[in-house]
């Protein structure tokens, strides 16, 4: 997702200190208390972007590698490049998303026209990133089912007035797409729309990655298609509808933690913490812990807790 998972929505300005320790604002068990808790233990810096989801996901990492006894510290921060600045290094474990992973680094080392190496199949695009995950120091566990890609969605009467529910339905139509700044150029955005879908865009409006101006722009019919995640939980009750990439011009944004090899090498058991979580996620239930916090304003720390319980991987 590059730069666009940059503009999601933010919870905070620059540093965003979710706790200095483990269980600061995380409120569970004590940590590494449980007989069965697996083997762990030590300090580990946890960091990501601070954007819900993020969020929400860093919270579920702070929780489960605290119940295996270690001494978390989780620090968000704005956008990728600020807390690549430090990892692998000062911080050890990542949320990350495949797609814009392989991105990141492949321009960063290689400039701004580097070859794409992310495609919509995940080990794929792991795979296309292998080189630079070494010598970055970097290693990836397993990755989720669950991925948050872009999406497009129109007004429900858009929708039944032109009888659409995918993007190929919109093929030879001519709209206003309310989107990031990025998208013109993508082959997940402003190209593949033209190009394999055949949608005439007259204009991309820069209201950014989903959020209210992108909302708005639709819903007052200055835009007849926006922006968005295929994790967002927030468009039924706004009125909107996601069409369906069927296609596939999205990439794969599947979630996937990303760890110093360093700190993986002597901390394996990291692996048997996450992993568990990444085979829980899922594109819909992660969708269902978004509307709880963007709907029904739950935070983050409880959705993640929660989950965490009723999946049976913290007691």
């Amino acid at each position: 997702m590059t730069a666009r998972r940059s503009m999601a929505a933010v919870l905070a300005a620059g540093l965003l200190l979710l706790g200095a320790c483990a269980g600061d604002d995380l409120e569970g068990d004590d940590p590494g208390t449980g007989d069965d808790s697996p083997a762990g233990g030590g300090e580990v810096s946890i960091s990501g972007q601070s954007f819900p989801e993020a969020a929400l996901v860093a919270s579920m990492y702070d929780l489960l590698l605290t119940d295996a006894g270690y001494t978390t510290d989780v620090r968000l921060v704005d956008t990728r490049d600020v807390y690549m600045q430090e990892f692998p290094g000062d911080i050890d474990v990542v949320p990350e998303y495949a797609a814009s992973l392989a991105t990141f680094l492949n321009t960063t080392a290689n400039g701004a026209d580097a070859e794409p190496i992310a495609t919509s199949d995940v080990q794929e695009t792991i795979a296309n990133m292998e080189d630079l995950l070494a010598d970055k120091g970097i290693s990836l566990l397993e990755p989720s089912e669950a991925t948050d890609s872009n999406a497009f969605f129109v007004t429900q009467e858009y929708a039944e007035s032109e009888g659409v529910t995918t993007l190929s339905d919109m093929e030879g139509k001519t709209v206003t797409l309310a989107a990031s700044e990025d998208c013109e150029a993508r082959p997940d955005c402003g190209a593949g729309l033209r190009d394999v879908y055949g949608i005439d865009i007259e204009e991309i409006l820069p209201l950014g990655f989903g959020g209210d101006q992108t909302f708005q722009s639709v819903l007052d019919g200055e835009a007849q298609l926006g922006l968005t995640a295929t994790t967002d939980g927030t468009l039924e009750s706004q009125g909107l509808v996601m069409l369906e990439d069927d296609q596939g011009i999205a990439q794969a944004e599947n979630l996937v933690p990303a760890v110093s090899t360093e700190f993986l090498d002597a901390n394996p058991d990291i692996a048997d913490v996450l992993n568990p979580l990444m085979a829980a996620l899922t594109t819909e239930n992660l969708t269902e812990l978004n509307t709880r916090m963007a709907v029904d304003r739950e935070q983050a720390e409880d959705v993640a807790q929660d989950f965490l319980e009723s999946e049976g991987l913290l007691d």
